[in-house]
Parts: structure tokens; sequence; C-alpha cells
């Protein structure tokens, strides 16, 4: 669930932008072609099997398609409807479902962890928006580009607090930025406590169905199914091999999310229309994260903060065994 990149084996590229064609309504064949070559170059240079691509214009979705091969054995052509793991893009959704009830008055952002869970590590020098913008200290505890042998065992996020939210910080609390799945993990727990609800039940009632995102999946629980691809890895130059899956429980509210190109693009869309939040909460959502000293972190609420040429960008990767993905959005480029 690394932010870092390592070998695509299988990617999900959505990108939420208009300089794809800015000048045109909707996307030309010369366009089309050119993304469908540096899909196809990209799959070629790489050796990853397969790709799953959507392209948002004006606010609108203007292109969809799937590259290359979901399955080696059998071949099984990828096509556009099928779900792929985005991993650590998944954070931005635990963060939203921060937002969301700190919108319905139920807690704050600024609230000490100890409000919720007092016995972690200086809970009370910790603040839910320094678990969210990756400023709280706690340990990482998938720092790996790979699955260790233990993470194929099931585990509960009780276990991994008490293996890595009850040791020393590695810092005082918002004095430096470091990534650390440790923090969602927490921030999970508080969601359902304050809501009284699982996770992903909350995200489907308050997101995913008002945007029509049908396809989201919880990989937390169990892999993909037949009809979905299947992740692969390789060793140094070696062949593609079946991606180990990693056991129930070392995904949640970190990275448990599947779901096709176009609903990613759908929650895209919607970050560009601001239609689900306050624009309060956006505002939070994409604020740079700051340090004790000053310093910025390029780093909001679950989502990365950069300019790409000359436009605002948020955006965020992620990773977990067999499979990677990006989302890109311009959020003032919806027109």
């Amino acid at each position: 669930m690394r932010e870092a990149r390592r070998l695509l084996i299988i990617a999900v590229i959505l990108l939420s932008l208009s300089s794809v064609a800015h000048a045109q309504a909707d996307l030309s064949p010369e366009v089309r072609d050119k993304i469908d070559k540096v899909a196809a170059d990209a799959l070629a240079k790489s050796g990853v099997p397969s790709a799953s691509v959507a392209v948002v214009k004006d606010g609108k979705i203007v292109y969809l398609k799937a590259y290359g091969s979901a399955r080696l054995e059998p071949n099984t052509p990828a096509t556009s409807g099928m779900r792929y793991s985005i991993g650590s893009i998944s954070k931005q959704f635990t963060a939203v479902a921060m937002l969301l009830l700190q919108e319905q008055g139920k807690l704050s952002l600024d609230d000490k962890v100890g409000k919720y869970i007092p016995d972690l590590t200086r809970a009370n020098d910790v603040t839910i928006r320094q678990l969210l913008s990756h400023t709280s200290g706690y340990q990482d505890y998938w720092p790996q580009d790979y699955v260790m042998p233990m993470m194929l065992q099931p585990v509960t996020s009780a276990k991994i607090l008490d293996m890595w939210a009850r040791k020393p910080l590695d810092f005082d609390p918002g004095t430096k930025w470091q990534y650390s799945n440790t923090n969602y993990v927490i921030a999970g727990v508080i969601i359902e406590k304050v809501s009284g609800k699982p996770l992903l039940q909350f995200l489907k009632e308050k997101v995913f169905s008002p945007l029509g995102m049908a396809s989201v999946a919880n990989i937390d629980e169990k892999k993909l199914g037949d009809t979905d691809p299947t992740g692969y890895m390789r060793y140094a130059l070696g062949p593609l091999r079946v991606a180990p899956k990693e056991g129930p429980g070392w995904l949640f509210a970190a990275g448990e999310l599947a779901m096709t190109a176009e609903d990613l693009a759908k929650w895209n869309i919607s970050i560009m229309d601001q239609k689900l939040l306050r624009p309060a909460s956006y505002r939070e959502l994409e604020r740079e994260a700051q340090l004790n000293n000053g310093m910025g972190t390029r780093y909001g609420l679950g989502v990365s903060l950069a300019t790409e040429a000359g436009h605002r960008a948020v955006s965020h990767g992620g990773e977990v065994s067999g499979f990677v993905s990006e989302s890109i959005v311009f959020p003032d480029e919806s027109r």
C-alpha cells in the first residue's frame, strides 16, 4: 500500500484532466490513437499484462478502454468493465468518510485520537488531522514493497494497532511527514466507532451509492473474482507469476478498495464538481498540511498535491499485491 512505485504489474490508470484535448468538445481520433499508443508502449516496455484507463474532459468521461490480458492462463482479454485494486487511492475515501462525520457534527479533525482510542501511544497529543495527513509519528506497519510472510495470515485492526500504534512514535506529532498505513487503520477504527457502522457500509451509503459507483468491492475480505483481473508479480527479470493475496484485515481503511476505472473517474468528477461534500470540506481535503515549523508537506488528507504543466493537481497512487494504480485530478479544469 505504499505510495512509492515498483514494477507495474497490473495498473489502473485514472487521468481526470482537460489538457488531453483542451480545445475539443470530445477526443479526436488522433488523441485516442495517442492514448492507445502510450498504453500499448507502457505494457510492452514493462511487461504489464493489462491496464484500464479512464479519461475525463470537461467534467465528463470521454474515454474508457482496457488493454492487454486480464489473465494469462487461460488468456483473457481485459475489458473496461473489470475491477482493479486501487490500493492506497482508498485512503482518500477514508479521509472523506471522516470529513462527512465532521459535517454531521460527530467529530472534528482537530479532535485528539485519545478521545476515541485512549490507549494508543501519545493518543492525547495526536489529532485526527495528523493521522490523515501522515504527520502523526505513528510507525508504518507496511513500509515494504512486498507481502511479508506474516501478512498472508488474517489480522485484525486491533492487532495492527497493538503492534504498531502502541510503540514509541517515530517523531513528535506535527514535526515531520512520513507515509504510514497505520494512520489510516487508526482512522478507520475511529470512523466505525463514531458512525456505528462498518467503514465500507458507511462509504457505500454516503459516497458510492450517491455517485453511482456500483462496481466497488472490498478486497480486504476476499480477492477479486474470476470475472476480474488476476494480479501478477515477478522477481527481477524472471517470468510473471500470480501474486500472493494479503490475508484478510491487512488492507483495512488504507487500501481495501477495488473498482472499475469508470467508477473511479466518477469519483474524480465529483471532486471537480464538488457535489458530495460541502465546499469547506473540499478545501480541507485539498489543503496542504503544514508542519509545526511552517514547512509544507505537499500532502492534504489522503491526497498528494502538486502543480503539473501549470495546473493544480490532486493525485494519489496505490499498490497492493499484484496491482498498482494512479489517479490524477485537475480540479480547476472541469470546465
